[in-house]
This record gives structure tokens, sequence and C-alpha cells, in this order.
């Protein structure tokens, strides 16, 4: 519904003269996006029949796919490629972040990476691995920690030298950096080749007393 409302707005910006008429549509196409990868975790929640633990992988999926879909570029040939790992889940919390953070950079990719080329790729991975988490003091409890990482990356023109993804000027940017931060991760960005984003974060599950 709030997708639909924003949408009924921005046509009542279509030809007018006094303002930036692809700035104003733009953003709001990109609220939509935003407002879209919410929708789909509630989605996929009651399809699931959980109300507070999402299937991520699935999720993941079905959400790129709804951007390749928004952003259709012509002729331009972009290839997704997807190696999600299969049973992790997310509460909420984790969830709701991390779809968005998977929604601007996905989306960033589309836009930005293959101007001026007719072909691309776009990558998006997903892994877990298990440590053991050992207690630094006698009132901290021994546990399972997993560590997630996420690496969303194209093979595309590159993010500029002098963007400063440290203190972005783009709301985009500036969402994945609070929205990290708000999960208690660490990213980092290579421009080698491309661009690749990789975000580590982590949860500790108490084991059971011996």
């Amino acid at each position: 519904m709030i997708s639909s409302l924003l949408d009924l707005q921005a046509e009542q910006f279509k030809g007018r003269k006094d303002i930036m008429d692809s700035e104003v549509l733009e953003a709001f196409r990109e609220s939509q996006d935003r407002v879209i990868s919410m929708a789909l975790i509630h989605e996929e929640l009651y399809k699931g029949g959980e109300l507070d633990t999402l299937n991520f992988s699935p999720y993941i999926e079905k959400l790129v796919e709804n951007l390749f879909q928004t952003y259709r570029l012509g002729n331009l040939d972009i290839n997704l490629d997807t190696d999600l790992e299969e049973g992790i889940f997310f509460n909420m919390d984790t969830a709701v972040p991390l779809g968005m953070v998977v929604n601007e950079l996905v989306s960033n990719s589309l836009k930005y990476a293959f101007q001026n080329r007719k072909k691309g790729e776009i990558r998006v991975k997903l892994f877990s691995e298990e440590t053991r988490s050992e207690p630094n003091n006698i009132e901290e409890l021994a546990g399972k920690c997993t560590r997630y990482t996420l690496v969303v990356s194209d093979n595309g023109v590159g993010i500029p030298e002098n963007i400063d993804f440290e203190n972005p000027d783009t709301l985009g940017l500036q969402l994945v950096t609070t929205l990290v931060d708000q999960l208690d991760g660490e990213i980092e960005l290579r421009r080698d080749q491309g661009t690749e984003f990789t975000i580590w974060f982590g949860s500790i599950e108490e084991l059971p007393e011996k």
C-alpha cells in the first residue's frame, strides 16, 4: 500500500517544468524499493508460518529478482550469480537492516556499474561459519559464535576514487554504513575489477550447560 501511494505521488511530478523530474522520480523509486524490501520480509514470514524468524536466502533471491525487474536496462545483458547458504534464519532485528543493505548495494550496481557497457555480472554471496566463544571472565558464558559473511559485487566500472565510503554524501551509502553499524558489523570496500562490498557480522548463541 505504501509503495502504491509513493507511485501515485510520483505521477503528480511527471511533466512539470519547474522541477528536476528525473531526480524527483528517482527519489520516489528508491523509496519504493526500500519499502518493498521490508514488505517482502513480512510476505516470506507469513508464507512460512513463522512470525519472528526469516529463512533469509529465499528472501534474498526474491528481493534481487524484484530489483532486476524494476531496473530494466534496455538491451543490457546483466547476469545474476547467487551463492546463498541454505538454512540461515535471522530474526527481524537482523533481517530488516540486512535486507535493506542488499537492496541498496544491488540497486546501486544496477544503476551505475554498467554505464556505457553491453553486459555485466552482479554476484551475491552469503555464508556462515561457527567458532567457539570462550568467556573472558567468570561472569561470561561460553557460547557458540556464528559469523556471517555477505558479499555483494559486480564487474562494472567501479566506484570513483573521489567517493569517500567512510563519509558518503549519498543517501544509499549512508544507509548502508548506518545499517551495518546497527548490526554491530564491519564492512570493507574493494575497487579492483569492479566493486565488491564484504560485510561481516555475528551472533552468539549460549551453549547448554554440561
